[in-house]
């Protein structure tokens, strides 16, 4: 009562390696970007394709990667959001310092 089995190999079996997003890459370089070339619109397309990306990513049951590169490019184009609002509320404060005292700095 042998039976034949396939012999047993030690080899790993062949997994294609899964592809970076597309989306989580360019949400990566226009987020680096918003800092450098285009703040608002990098930082808001950044935002916008991060978003898509960790969906896509998500979706495709790990034929997909690049989570990482957009969450990093969530993070840049979120703080450079958070930077452009600070800077226009200083901006207010500091031009309505100046009208209240008359235009004058000291």
């Amino acid at each position: 009562m042998s039976e034949n089995f396939p012999p047993v190999t030690n080899q790993p079996t062949y997994q294609p390696a899964s592809k970076d997003s597309t989306l989580a890459i360019l949400s990566m370089v226009l987020g680096i970007a918003s800092y450098v070339v285009i703040p608002v619109l990098g930082s808001l397309a950044a935002i916008i394709l991060g978003h898509i990306a960790k969906s896509e990513i998500k979706k495709s049951n790990g034929a997909l990667s690049g989570n990482g590169m957009a969450t990093a490019g969530l993070v840049l184009g979120y703080v450079q959001w958070a930077l452009i609002i600070l800077g226009i509320v200083v901006l207010i404060l500091v031009f309505g310092f100046v009208r209240r005292n008359g235009g004058n700095w000291y």
